[in-house]
C-alpha cells in the first residue's frame, strides 16, 4: 500500500494543525495506521495508532488530550488533528500501516509514507 503525507507547514504554538495520509493500492479498510515523528537528532518515536475499525485508539503520553487520530474508511485516509500545539510538537510526521497492530505501534510496520514537516514556532 502506498502512503502520502499531506497538512503539515509551519503554525505558532498554541495552533491547529490536521494532518491527512491518503492510502491507495491495496484494501485500506484491513489495516491498522499509526503517526509517528522524528525530531532532529532523534529517534523516531510513536504518536497515535489506531485500529481497523477506528473503535481504539492509543496515544503517546505527551500528546494524549491534544491530538486525535481518526481514519475514514470511505476515503481511505487517516487523520491527526493536532490542537495546542508546542514548539516539542516540531518533527517530521510520517504515517505508516500495517495488518497488525503491535507492528504499527512498534514501528515496525509494513508500510511507510515519506513524511510531512510541522514546525511550531514559540
Amino acid at each position: 500500500v502506498r502512503l502520502v503525507e499531506s497538512g503539515g507547514g509551519s503554525v505558532q504554538a498554541g495552533d491547529s494543525m490536521r494532518l491527512s495520509c491518503a492510502a491507495s493500492g491495496q484494501s485500506f479498510i484491513t489495516y491498522s495506521m499509526a503517526w509517528f515523528r522524528q525530531a532532529p537528532g532523534k529517534e523516531r518515536e510513536f504518536v497515535a495508532a489506531i485500529t481497523w475499525t477506528g473503535g481504539t485508539t492509543y496515544y503517546t503520553d505527551s500528546v494524549r488530550g491534544r491530538f486525535t487520530i481518526s481514519r475514514d474508511n470511505a476515503k481511505d485516509t487517516v487523520y491527526l488533528q493536532m490542537n495546542s500545539l508546542k514548539p516539542e510538537d516540531t518533527a517530521v510526521y510520517y504515517c505508516a500501516a500495517d495488518s497488525s497492530l503491535i507492528a504499527v505501534m512498534r514501528a515496525t510496520p509494513s508500510h511507510w509514507g515519506q513524511g510531512t514537516q510541522v514546525t511550531v514556532s514559540a
